[in-house]
C-alpha cells in the first residue's frame, strides 16, 4: 500500500466523510482528465440491483437466481478483495450453505482440520510461556444432533472466490468498465458482477429506484443510471446506499482503533502447526501486545491486529519494516520469511441502523450496511448471509406476484432485532476478551482515558512528537507489568494475577467463538408469521455473553429443528436427510409437515387448496414414526388424492433414548408445522385444528404473505 493509501486511510479514521459524487440529470463534470455524462438509454427495469459484491451481496444474489429473480451486482472496486477479513462461519450460515450447490461441502474440504483452529491462546511469546489456552470445540458440536453441519474456519476472500464461481456457474457474467462488455455497451440482462462501478446517487419514485452509477472509461469519468424494482445495499460498514438515502446508525462508535497486518510466513506457520496450533493467539509482551489471527497454517498466513491511537500515532510507524520488527517482538525470535500482504487501519464499531427498509420498501440495507459489530463472535458477516436468506424468498414472492410489497416491511421488523441483539452479544464478547488484559495490569479502559486526556484533554496543549513521546513512555510503563520479575508464581502480584487469569479461562469468561444457542436459536417474534396467541410481545432476550447449548423447539418464527430421516420411496436405498433438507433450496414453496392422522391429512389437503388460491408453492411432508413399518405410501397418495406434492418420510432415532419428532418440537402427534421457504416456523399448531381447516389455512396463509384474507382467491390480480 502506498503512502497516499496510507494518508487516505487515516482521514477515514479521523471521521472524513468520504466523497459522494451526485450527479444531477443532464451534468457534466468539467476537468482536465476526466469527462463524466449520462448515458441514455432504453434499458429494461431490473427485477434487482445489488450494491455490493461482499459475501451477503454475492449470497443474496444467488438466492435470488435460483428462486428465479434476475439481479445485476454492482461493485465500486475494480477486482475483489484479498484481504482474509472475517473468517469463523457459524452453524446457522453452514446450513445455508449447504443449499447452495455444494458449497458447505467445498469450504469443509478445503478449510484447515479443526485441531488447528479450534483452541485460542494467551501467550507472552509466540515462542514463549502461555498464560493459558481455550477450547473452544466440544464434542457435542460435531455429533449432529441439533445440525446437520459443523461450523468452519474458513477466509473471506478465499469464500468470495467459491460464491463468484457458483454465480458463474448460475451465467454470471463479471464485467469491467474498460471492457467490451461494459456498461455503456449493451443494456442490462441481469446476471451481471459489474466491477469498477460506484453508486452515486439513489432516487425512489413509485414504481423504481434509479441509481446513477459512475465508472471510468479509458481515463473518462462516465456516468449512467440503472432502473430497478428494488435496490439492496450490501456495500459494507461505510454503505454508500446507507448514506445516500439518509439512514443514520445507533449505538456505540469508535470502540476501538487497530492496524490490521496481513502477512505470510511459512517459517511462523510450521512452528505453531508443530508447537501450538490455534486460531488466536493473544500476545502481552514488555514489546508489543497483539492478536495473531491465523487464517491458514500450513500456508503460513496470519493477520495480526495491533491497538492504534492517532493522531499522537500513523499509519508511518507501520510501515513494512516496521511491521516486520513488531511481528517479531510477539513471535520472539525472527522468522526467516516473512512477506507482509497489506496493512490497513480501521474501526470497531456496535451500531445498528436506524431502518433497514426504505421509500415505498424498495430500498432495503443488509449485511454490514445495516449494522457493524465488533468482531467478537463472528456475528459480522453471519448476521449478514442470514439478513440475506430471510430477504431472498420475499423479494421473489413479490416479484412474483404473489404477495404485496409489505412482505418486505417483515424484513426489518424481524431482522432488525436480532441484529440488536447480536450487537449487544457482541460488545459482551469483546469486553470479556478486554478482561483477560486488564487482569495482566494492562486495562485498556486506562489506556483508552491516558489517550482521550492527551488528545482532548490537558495534553492537547503540547506540541505533536510531545505528546507521541508522552503516550509512547505510559504504554512502555504500563507493558513492564508483563516482565517476568512480575509476572511470576513467586511474586504476589503476578500470582494472584495468574490465578485470576486461570479462573476467567476455566469459568469461560474470556472472549468466546461459539455461541450455539444464538447462532441456531434465534427467533423472530413479529413479522410473516403468526404467533401462537395474541399476547403482548415478550421484552427481548438479554445476552448472556456465555455459551449456551442450543435446545430444539417448534414456536413461530423459530428455524426448524433438526433430526435425521429416511425418505419412504419404491427405490431400494432410501435417502436419509435432515428435516431442513425438506424445504425447497430452488423455488419459493412452504413446507407443512404432519403426522399421518386423519385430522392433519384434512389440513393439509386445506393447505394445498389455499395454497393454490394464493399462487404459492406449498408442499406437504408426513413424517412417520420410527416404528412404522408398512402401508406407508398407500396411505399418504390415497389420502391426499389428487395433490402429489407431498414426501413421506420416517424418523431415525439415534438411540433408544432419543426424542421423537413431535416430542422434540413439544407437540402432540395431532400437531402440524407450517415452514417458511427460509426454514423459519411460519405457523404451529400443537394439536389438532379446532374448527374448520379451511378458514384456518386461510387465516394463516393471509396473515404471512400480506393478503387480505376476504380476498385471497383473487389476490394476484390486485398487487
Amino acid at each position: 500500500m502506498g503512502l497516499s493509501g496510507f494518508i487516505r486511510g487515516l482521514n477515514f479514521l479521523h471521521g472524513a466523510k468520504p466523497r459522494i459524487r451526485v450527479h444531477p440529470s443532464g451534468y457534466i463534470q468539467r476537468g482536465v482528465s476526466s469527462h463524466s455524462k449520462i448515458l441514455n438509454s432504453n434499458d429494461s427495469v431490473l427485477p434487482v440491483l445489488v450494491v455490493g459484491a461482499g459475501p451477503v451481496g454475492l449470497v443474496l444474489s444467488i438466492l435470488l437466481t435460483k428462486f428465479g429473480v434476475k439481479c445485476t451486482v454492482l461493485e465500486k472496486n475494480k477486482g475483489f478483495s484479498k484481504h482474509p477479513q472475517a473468517h469463523f462461519i457459524n452453524n446457522r450460515t453452514m446450513e445455508v450453505f449447504r443449499k447452495l450447490d455444494g458449497l458447505a461441502e467445498e469450504i469443509q474440504r478445503s478449510q484447515p482440520p479443526v485441531d488447528f483452529w479450534r483452541k485460542f491462546i494467551y501467550c507472552t511469546s509466540l515462542t514463549g510461556p502461555m498464560l493459558g489456552s481455550v477450547d473452544h470445540m466440544h464434542p457435542r458440536d460435531f455429533e449432529k444432533i441439533v445440525s446437520p453441519i459443523s461450523v468452519a474456519h474458513f477466509s473471506q476472500y478465499k469464500l468470495t472466490r467459491l460464491l463468484v464461481k457458483l454465480l458463474e456457474n448460475l451465467g454470471f457474467q463479471i464485467c469491467t468498465s474498460e471492457g467490451p462488455e461494459g456498461l455503456d455497451h449493451e443494456p442490462l440482462r441481469g446476471r451481471e458482477i459489474l466491477m469498477g462501478h460506484e453508486c452515486v446517487s439513489v432516487e425512489m419514485t413509485g414504481q423504481c429506484v434509479t441509481a446513477t452509477v459512475s465508472f471510468s472509461k479509458e481515463g473518462k469519468l462516465m456516468t449512467k443510471k440503472i432502473q430497478s424494482k428494488i435496490l439492496v445495499g450490501a456495500d459494507g460498514a461505510g454503505s454508500t446506499v446507507r448514506k445516500l438515502v439518509g439512514i443514520d446508525l445507533k449505538g456505540e462508535k469508535d470502540l476501538q482503533k487497530l492496524v490490521s497486518v496481513h502477512f505470510l510466513s511459512n517459517d511462523l506457520g510450521r512452528y505453531l502447526l508443530n508447537e501450538r496450533p490455534g486460531m488466536l493467539f493473544f500476545i502481552f509482551n514488555t514489546e508489543a501486545i497483539g492478536v495473531l489471527v491465523a487464517h491458514d497454517l500450513k500456508r503460513g498466513e496470519f493477520v495480526l491486529q495491533v491497538p492504534f491511537y492517532p493522531p499522537q500515532q500513523n499509519l508511518e510507524d507501520f510501515n513494512p519494516e516496521i511491521c516486520k520488527k513488531l511481528i517479531y517482538k510477539l513471535v520472539g525470535r525472527e522468522l526467516s520469511d516473512i512477506d507482509v500482504i497489506d496493512i490497513k487501519p480501521w474501526m470497531m464499531h456496535a451500531e445498528v441502523a436506524e431502518k433497514f427498509v426504505c421509500g415505498n420498501n424498495q430500498v432495503i440495507l443488509a449485511g454490514d450496511a445495516a449494522h457493524r459489530f465488533p468482531p467478537a463472535g463472528g456475528f459480522g458477516m453471519n448476521t449478514g448471509i442470514q439478513d440475506a436468506h430471510n430477504l431472498a424468498w420475499k423479494i421473489a414472492s413479490l416479484l412474483n406476484r404473489v404477495t404485496p410489497s409489505s412482505l418486505l416491511a417483515t424484513y426489518e421488523t424481524e431482522r432488525k432485532p436480532i441484529a440488536i441483539f447480536n450487537t449487544a452479544l457482541s460488545v459482551q464478547n469483546f469486553r470479556a476478551a478486554m478482561a483477560v488484559p486488564a487482569t495482566l495490569g494492562l486495562d485498556p479502559a486506562v489506556a483508552n482515558s491516558v489517550h482521550q486526556v492527551i488528545t482532548k484533554g490537558v495534553g492537547s496543549i503540547l506540541p505533536p512528537g510531545l505528546q507521541k513521546a508522552i503516550l509512547d513512555g505510559i504504554f512502555s510503563i504500563g507493558r513492564s507489568q508483563l516482565s517476568e520479575f512480575i509476572l511470576n508464581e513467586n511474586n504476589p502480584l503476578g500470582s494472584s494475577r495468574l490465578a485470576k487469569l486461570r479462573h476467567i479461562f476455566e469459568e469461560g469468561k474470556s472472549l468466546q467463538l461459539q455461541f450455539p444457542a444464538e447462532d441456531l436459536g434465534f427467533r423472530y417474534l413479529e413479522g410473516a408469521l403468526v404467533p401462537d396467541s395474541k399476547d403482548p410481545v415478550p421484552a427481548p432476550e438479554v445476552p448472556t455473553g456465555r455459551r449456551r447449548d442450543f435446545v430444539p423447539c417448534a414456536d413461530p418464527g423459530s428455524r426448524l429443528p433438526h433430526m435425521t430421516v429416511r425418505v419412504l420411496s419404491n427405490l431400494p436405498s432410501e435417502e436419509t436427510i435432515s428435516t431442513l433438507d425438506l424445504v425447497s433450496a430452488d423455488k419459493v414453496e412452504f413446507l407443512l409437515i404432519i403426522a399421518p392422522v386423519d385430522e392433519s391429512y384434512n389440513l393439509a389437503q386445506a393447505a394445498f387448496k389455499v395454497a393454490e388460491e394464493c399462487k404459492i408453492s406449498t408442499k406437504v411432508c408426513v413424517i412417520w414414526p420410527a416404528a412404522t413399518v408398512t402401508g406407508v405410501q398407500p396411505g399418504s397418495k390415497l389420502t391426499l388424492a389428487p395433490w402429489k406434492n407431498y414426501i413421506d418420510v420416517i424418523e431415525v432415532q439415534r438411540s433408544s433414548d432419543s426424542l421423537s419428532w413431535w416430542r422434540t418440537c413439544q407437540m402432540t402427534d395431532k400437531g402440524s408445522l407450517l415452514v417458511r421457504p427460509d426454514e423459519h416456523i411460519a405457523w404451529r399448531s400443537k394439536s389438532s385444528v379446532v374448527g374448520d381447516p379451511y378458514s384456518e389455512m386461510k387465516m394463516v396463509f393471509s396473515t404471512i404473505l400480506g393478503i387480505e384474507s376476504t380476498n385471497i382467491r383473487n389476490h394476484a390480480l390486485n398487487i
